[in-house]
């Protein structure tokens, strides 16, 4: 997978812009301020419909401006697509797939797919949960988009339930013309049923990815921060279970490392990965801890038990709950864990540390993506400026091998030799090639009116997307193994 083609409108510090683009490495430098990552982030906002660096969108449309336009032409050994996003100030955004609008935005999830890399990632590991919670989820929505809407229905329940318990006061306190608490623990019945129903099936789609990627960040971290120093784990930690529980051992585990961290712990090229796992998404009889299973628990069984002990921890916290108007039990306080040297990592691992872990976190998220399928585009805003010599030159290496590579960087002289190809220097809003690359000026800036930036094929209609986010949301290992989601 590659972008052929990007055009912004008014997004962010562009009136207009727009740049064809080769597989193989493009670089864009220039100093600080001038716009590179803006252009990066546009990539990664079509693929994800969030900001890596803003909260809400409205300050990605420039400023005096109504609304902006991404548009972005991508290409797969089997097709090519148009995605257009219309950010709209105050207003719902509009997304059209090759032309064809859709009802539901996020239909277009899964249509671009990419792995950034960026100074935030710091976050990651010296973070609050909450980051490494987003990283699981929008890992997850990659591999499969359908994912979404679990992850917003579950939300929408937490944040609806804390309205809820808000509304009871606190014990003792004024009651005005709030419901009374035994109101509004008849109410939460009802509300806990929904909590536990959707959380249980994100929180085993967690713990499932969790055991999926855990090989792949092990290598990477000794990929990237050299083989004399690790080793790093990660764990899944439920909120609401002892910790020797939550950290027990799963029965269904991921194939085993393959891609760019594997070829570099091997000396050998980097290969497409092909998948080596069996129907029920593992290598037969592994359990991922050397041990042979002859009884392991099938999906739709682990998200009623995380349901049953949602609902009970639910019913146990009750009444601290009331008390202080917020939801203690659920994935949205869960953890994942991450350690060096058997250490938590965040307060005891150093600068350099935690930078190679948040590193092996994003390449093991892009060896996971491309297992059976096509590599998805991976973007370094500004990384390189943030290591040293010898982790810039092991991270290249590692990325050299993906099919389209996007690089940002103050300094040219930062991004190591082995990633050459385009080069364009970013300077107040516009674009120069240093290396001979196609530049145009960007069509209309309606959605609606906008002639496409590439050719979309006959065939590939709305539905390349649409079914991302349809159907039944039950989804076992193996789809987060190979990264694949049926809609049936």
């Amino acid at each position: 997978m590659h972008l052929t083609r990007l055009a912004l409108t008014d997004f962010r510090s562009y009136a207009a812009v727009d740049v064809s683009l080769e597989p193989g490495v493009t670089i864009f430098s220039g100093r600080n301020g001038e716009g590179k990552t803006n252009l990066v982030e546009a990539v990664a906002y079509v693929a994800t419909l969030a900001s890596h660096r803003a909260a809400h969108d409205a300050p990605l449309i420039r400023a005096g401006a109504e609304q902006a336009i991404i548009r972005a032409a991508v290409s797969t050994s089997a097709n090519t697509a148009l995605v257009e996003i219309e950010l709209n100030a105050g207003r719902a955004n509009r997304v059209r797939l090759n032309r064809a609008p859709l009802t539901r935005p996020r239909d277009v999830l899964g249509v671009v797919r990419t792995v950034l890399f960026a100074p935030e990632d710091l976050a990651l590991v010296k973070g609050d949960p909450g980051e490494r919670r987003r990283f699981l989820d929008d890992l997850l929505v990659a591999m499969a988009p359908r994912y979404a809407a679990v992850r917003a229905d579950y939300e929408r329940v937490v944040k609806q339930r804390t309205a809820l318990l808000k509304s009871a006061g606190p014990k003792g306190g004024p009651k005005g013309n709030r419901q009374s608490r035994e109101a509004v623990t008849a109410t939460l019945d009802v509300w806990d049923a929904h909590l536990a129903r959707t959380g249980a099936e994100l929180l085993v789609a967690r713990e499932h990815l969790v055991q999926a990627i855990r090989p792949h960040v092990e290598r990477a971290y000794l990929a990237v921060a050299g083989g004399d120093h690790g080793p790093a784990a990660i764990e899944y930690r439920r909120s609401f279970e002892p910790e020797a529980q939550a950290a027990r051992p799963m029965s269904v585990t991921a194939p085993r490392p393959t891609g760019v961290t594997a070829a570099r712990s091997t000396g050998q090229a980097a290969a497409k990965p092909t998948r080596e796992i069996t129907a029920n998404g593992r290598p037969a009889g592994d359990t991922g801890d050397g041990q042979v299973s002859a009884v392991s628990l099938s999906h739709g069984e682990r998200v009623r038990a995380a349901e049953q002990s949602l609902r009970a921890a639910l019913l146990e916290v009750r009444s601290s709950e009331l008390d202080r108007g917020v939801c203690l039990a659920g994935p949205h306080r869960d953890e994942l864990e991450l350690s060096i040297r058997t250490l938590p990592a965040r307060g005891y691992a150093s600068h350099g540390e935690s930078w190679s872990l948040a590193l092996a976190l994003r390449l093991a998220s892009f060896d996971l993506l491309r297992t059976g399928r096509e590599d998805p585009v991976l973007i370094l805003d500004d990384v390189f400026a943030e290591l040293d010599a010898g982790r810039r030159d092991r991270l290249a290496a590692l990325v050299a091998t993906a099919e389209q590579v996007l690089v940002t960087a103050a300094v040219p002289q930062d991004v190591p030799e082995i990633l050459t190809g385009a080069r364009f220097t970013v300077a107040a809003g516009t674009l120069t090639a240093s290396v001979p690359a196609s530049l145009s000026v960007p069509a209309s800036p309606s959605v609606d009116a906008a002639p496409a930036p590439a050719p979309a094929p006959a065939g590939a209609g709305a539905g390349a997307g649409a079914g991302a986010g349809a159907g039944s949301l039950s989804i076992d290992a193996a789809d987060i193994s190979t990264g694949t989601a049926d809609a049936s």
